[in-house]
């Protein structure tokens, strides 16, 4: 049964040696003070091989983390909100070529933005087309996020007040209200598509995406601690998220996209709003190495899974260089749905097998899946910060050599 039952290195072709030089590199940023402490998880051939919990949950009162704590993933949501999408995809409810209209009918007759003028004046332009269900699941629809101080597109999505929407469709008409950063598949940036997802699972499901996820992905999968919010009898779980103040002072924040983590959010978001653990994102990371099946229980086609762990950008646009964060699309690294996939890691440059499906989180939190070479890894850490050391690209050149034989060994 691949369902992560414990196994010895070993026995799946790592080497424990190279599994603690990666546990070495973790802990070497908490004894720096660069973190608070971090959790990560190492699964291969569908068997949990390692999980080590390092360093603190909160730094004033000294408590340690703990395997079980709870992680804000924030953006790690968003290949889970893919696999969602994909469950209606299965049921024959939508299709990746459909345009958003058709599901979203406010997204009909768009505008594109084309110039502020200097008296502050918005020059729109009729959208050539409208954007395709693939082009908002790559960020290559038009839309913007609303966080980029000075761009036109962005300051419209502040002054609409986007995120201070009551719901999702509120939230989905505010957008659409809005024009376009730009013609629908002529370029890439990040944005709110993911949260237009959740909106379109509303529309299409008929339950809250909180509810459409219990029940169809968090359920099944045994996701215990997975949700939009952390209820009180496990806030004590919870890690204290930090902000990177620089000169090595970690300072305890607020989450920066909700006032409460303990409640249900009144706008569920798509885009960024789960907290999780180590052990119920391997699950989920388990669930799309086994093509859509866990421990019985089929998930998701394995036509979808392939559908969501495939490059969907041309390669022109894998050329540009487009950037976010410490995700640099480039050639051999290119835009699965809501997440990266490796169609070429000699030529991106990092040492994992073709087909590798990965993503992060703001607070830092980090993950990948590698069916070539029957692995997943999951690390979870609690830090805002536009200098975190590059944990993802770390631990993946350094579990590249820990792989010393195959899974079957």
């Amino acid at each position: 049964m691949r369902r992560l039952e414990p196994a010895r290195p070993q026995d799946v072709g790592l080497s424990v040696e190279g599994l603690e030089r990666v546990d070495a590199a973790v802990q070497a940023c908490v004894d720096q003070g660069v973190l608070a402490g971090a959790v990560t998880l190492v699964a291969r051939g569908g068997r949990l091989v390692r999980q080590t919990a390092m360093g603190l949950k909160d730094i004033e009162s000294g408590q340690p983390l703990a395997p079980d704590s709870i992680f804000r993933v924030f953006s790690m949501t968003k290949p889970v909100t893919a696999s969602a999408m994909m469950i209606l995809h299965d049921q024959g409810l939508w299709d990746l070529d459909d345009p958003v209209s058709r599901h979203l009918p406010e997204f009909a007759d768009l505008r594109v933005f084309v110039e502020r003028r200097p008296d502050g004046e918005i020059v729109t332009a009729p959208a050539e087309r409208g954007p395709t269900m693939r082009e908002l699941m790559t960020h290559t629809a038009g839309l913007g996020y609303g966080l980029q101080p000075g761009a036109p597109v962005d300051d419209l999505y502040r002054q609409a007040r986007v995120w201070k929407s009551a719901n999702l469709a509120e939230l989905s008409a505010r957008v659409a209200s809005l024009p376009l950063a730009y013609q629908p598949g002529a370029s890439w940036a990040y944005s709110i598509g993911m949260d237009i997802q959740g909106a379109i699972i509303e529309r299409l499901s008929g339950q809250s995406l909180p509810d459409f996820m219990r029940e169809k992905i968090f359920g099944p999968l045994g996701m215990v601690d997975t949700d939009f919010h952390t209820p009180p009898e496990k806030s004590h779980r919870l890690a204290t998220l930090y902000l990177d103040e620089g000169a090595g002072t970690l300072k305890p924040i607020a989450n920066p996209l909700k006032r409460d983590d303990s409640a249900p959010p009144a706008l569920a978001s798509g885009g960024g709003g789960l907290v999780s653990t180590a052990g119920d994102y391997a699950r989920y990371a388990q669930m799309l190495l086994n093509e859509g099946e866990w421990d019985g229980r089929r998930i998701l086609s394995p036509q979808a899974v392939r559908l969501q762990m495939t490059n969907h950008l041309p390669d022109w646009m894998m050329q540009k260089g487009f950037l976010i964060g410490q995700q640099r699309i480039r050639p051999g690294f290119g835009i699965g749905l809501n997440g990266v996939v490796f169609t070429d890691p000699a030529a991106a440059g990092v040492p994992v097998g073709r087909g590798t499906y990965h993503w992060d989180g703001a607070a830092g939190t980090w993950f990948w899946v590698d069916p070539e070479n029957d692995l997943l890894f999951v690390g979870m850490i609690q830090l805002m910060s536009q200098s975190a050391p590059p944990l993802q690209a770390r631990t993946q050149t350094l579990m590249a050599d820990a792989i010393v034989g195959p899974a079957g060994v």
